[in-house]
């Protein structure tokens, strides 16, 4: 039986009990009670699918073998676990009821639908296939998409669709999962609760393998007076709209110019404009132009490769110093180059000889097995995690192990190997293939999702791999590489996190991921193009400023997100505030942080603010949450207090060329701030300053040092 409910809105509760008949079809394993093992959880990583078993009893986590599964419960300990003459006294019964003791407790009722179909099964002569496999094309949730109110629920029905065009409703042998805990529940009979905040989120259906998804709309409850009429400078402006009417979020205002201008040279350059450079902007503002100066600019090429260098690992533990530096060479001038994201892509996929001479090869060594190479080449280029499928069936995609082995056979011919001083990628003579862990079977290297051919083709197939990444009917190298350069720039992903494209984790705007994607390949895979783009729309020029009508939006994009400076930004930004540059160890006087190719410095500051170590091509492994220890570094560190008092120091320089308080308050707040203070603000520091005159450079420091604590230094916004 199913129970049924209505809406919390409403007081009235209905139950409705659906009779399920038995003995009207045969019940197999495979097509029945497989599907069964992962509804009930006995397959779960936690359970008897863990790689030890439990308690003598194991299956393959989450379904990945299921012949095993079948000899598991059939035939091992002497066949003990079934009683086909008393079928209900059977073991596998009595402890899946919790009739006698059961660790995992009891996992159905005597006489509930799960328990009739293993009673069902047991009573036929427990078959492992009953007639003919239906061949299945997918799942089907109806309903697929709903508008929800804050407490409202919504019952889901799930459908498994075949080739033939017929369906099955397996909704009460689904499992299903929230990607959004905060904004939706839903219990294990598919029953979806709202909670108490606005948004879209998506509910996962999960049967036999295949995978679909709800999504609940949940406005913000509420009048805010008339929706703004806004301008729509690009199709970007009409999405965001779309979806903020839907939500009944208001966005914020236009930002100002100072705000627009400090935002642009810390998304695109990495750094804080100087107060010249502030100076000339504001006394003639074009942000069109602003842009492609910044595109143009030797900080873009140096920010883009920090965080490409990120990702794709320039890690010197790993390579050395020496390969280390010639492989974030590598980046670094694909990207001065501007060449196509395809192209750059493909330079580094399919690398071959003397690395001093095609030091992008370095991508093949980094890692040091077949399988993490091709992992990190779909993690990084396409925003697939596929490494859950190396040991089992991807528990939240369609990824199995095939798929894993197959993409892995791309790269087990590529062996990095040291001849003599140098270090070459060499092709093995022999073809592109891996073996099942777990069959032994030979799989031939394929693209992911894809058949996998008879034969293995020979030679290198890298090339062929790069082919099909990069191709324009790709559905995921196009929208990977929009989404990561949206966050970039927005602060969030459209599917968040950006590394982690799956069914269950859709867009929140997957249309307009869509056409961001498709204005990337009309582009010819120009990042600068589509940096423009993004750049030039309202909704990136948002301020960051809330009202009741957008407070607690954060992912939907109705006003800029404070967005703590990434570490080597912010020391770079700290250096450039005070006019001290910082000395890195083994590096050139004068480098920035941002400059950095190798993320090993021992340097406390950047280790303290995040930089990631670079062991794994995820995103996550920058830091970006503020931190108690940051603030009381900023407000107590010697390093920082050196700066800020250097006699050579750009404190000291505004000290003896402004004499006149009020404009060397300007000059402060140009050049931390990027704007000039209010006339408050004014009044408030030029008090300050006559009142510490004896002493006045030492008061130059102090305003300048709890600048450098404010939020509106230390954050993008």
């Amino acid at each position: 039986m199913r129970y049924f409910r209505q809406p919390a809105r409403t007081a009235l509760r209905v139950a409705v009990f659906l009779t399920f008949l038995s003995g009207l079809q045969a019940v197999d394993f495979l097509q029945d009670v497989a599907p069964a093992l992962s509804r009930y959880g006995c397959n779960g990583s936690s359970c008897h699918g863990k790689a030890e078993g439990q308690n003598g009893f194991k299956l393959s986590v989450f379904g990945s073998d299921l012949d095993a599964d079948y000899a598991a419960i059939v035939h091992h300990s002497r066949g003990r676990r079934l009683m086909e003459a008393a079928p209900g006294m059977s073991l596998f019964l009595l402890k899946a009821t919790g009739e006698i003791p059961h660790e995992g407790g009891g996992r159905f009722a005597k006489g509930s639908p799960g328990y009739r179909l293993f009673l069902d099964w047991i009573k036929g002569g427990v078959p492992f296939l009953e007639g003919e496999v239906r061949e299945a094309k997918g799942l089907r949730v109806e309903p697929a998409e709903r508008i929800l109110g804050q407490g409202e629920g919504q019952s889901l029905n799930v459908f498994l669709e075949y080739v033939d065009g017929g369906s099955k409703d397996v909704t009460w042998l689904a499992e299903f999962h929230t990607n959004d805990p905060g904004l939706a529940d839903v219990d294990e009979n598919g029953l979806v609760t709202i909670g108490k905040t606005s948004g879209k989120t998506a509910v996962l259906a999960r049967y036999g393998g295949h995978v679909a998804t709800f999504r609940a709309i949940v406005p913000q409850p509420g009048e805010f007076g008339q929706y703004p009429a806004l301008p729509a400078r690009n199709f970007i402006d009409t999405h965001i709209d779309k979806g903020l009417r839907d939500l009944n979020i208001h966005p914020a205002a236009l930002a100002d110019e100072p705000t627009f201008l400090r935002r642009a040279y810390l998304d695109i350059a990495g750094r804080i404009p100087t107060a010249s450079e502030a100076r000339a902007y504001l006394a003639d503002p074009d942000r069109k132009a602003l842009v492609d100066t910044l595109l143009e600019s030797p900080g873009y090429v140096d920010y883009a490769s920090l965080l490409w260098a990120d990702i794709l690992r320039v890690d010197s533990d790993a390579l050395g110093q020496r390969d280390a530096y010639a492989y974030y060479r590598a980046i670094h001038s694909a990207i001065a180059q501007n060449v196509p994201l395809d192209e750059f892509v493909r330079k580094f996929l399919t690398a071959t000889g003397p690395l001093p001479e095609n030091p992008a090869g370095h991508f093949h060594r980094v890692n040091n097995k077949p399988g993490q190479t091709a992992a990190m080449a779909a993690q990084t280029f396409l925003g697939l995690r596929i490494t859950c499928a190396e040991c089992h069936q991807h528990p939240y995609d369609r990824w199995t192990q095939e798929d894993y082995y197959g993409f892995q056979a791309y790269f087990a011919s590529v062996s990095p190997k040291a001849l003599g001083a140098n270090q070459f990628a060499l092709l093995a003579n022999k073809p592109p293939t891996a073996k099942h862990p777990r069959t032994g079977e030979r799989i031939v290297a394929h693209p992911l999702g894809e058949t996998q051919p008879e034969e293995a083709a020979s030679g290198d197939q890298r090339p062929e791999l790069a082919s099909w990444m990069t191709s324009p009917e790709n559905p995921w190298f196009s929208r990977n590489m929009a989404n990561r350069i949206w966050a970039r720039l927005l602060g969030r992903g459209l599917v968040e996190p950006v590394d982690d494209f799956r069914s269950t984790n859709p867009a929140s705007h997957p249309e307009l991921l869509v056409a961001l994607a498709d204005y990337l390949v009309q582009h010819n895979y120009d990042g600068k193009a589509l940096i423009r783009l993004i750049t030039s729309s309202h909704t990136y020029q948002l301020a960051s400023t809330t009202s009741p009508a957008n407070q607690n939006d954060e992912k939907n994009f109705s006003r800029a997100l404070f967005r703590r400076l990434p570490a080597e930004v912010l020391m770079d930004a700290v250096c450039d505030a005070t006019g001290v540059p910082e000395k890195f160890t083994r590096s050139a006087p004068g480098m920035r942080a941002v400059q950095l190719w190798d993320s090993r410095h021992e340097h406390y500051f950047l280790k303290l603010f995040g930089r990631p170590a670079r062991v794994s091509p995820c995103e996550c492994d920058r830091a970006t949450g503020a931190s108690i220890s940051q603030a009381l570094h900023l407000m107590n560190s010697p390093a920082i207090e050196a700066k800020l008092a250097h006699a050579g120091g750009l404190m000291a320089r505004l000290n003896e060329t402004f004499p006149d308080d009020t404009r060397l308050v300007d000059e402060l707040y140009l050049t931390c701030f990027a704007r000039y203070p209010t006339q408050t603000e004014k009044d408030q520091a030029t008090k300050y300053l006559h009142r510490k005159a004896a002493h006045r450079q030492q008061a130059v420091q102090d305003l300048a040092w709890s600048m450098l604590n404010s939020i509106e230094f230390l954050f993008n916004h």
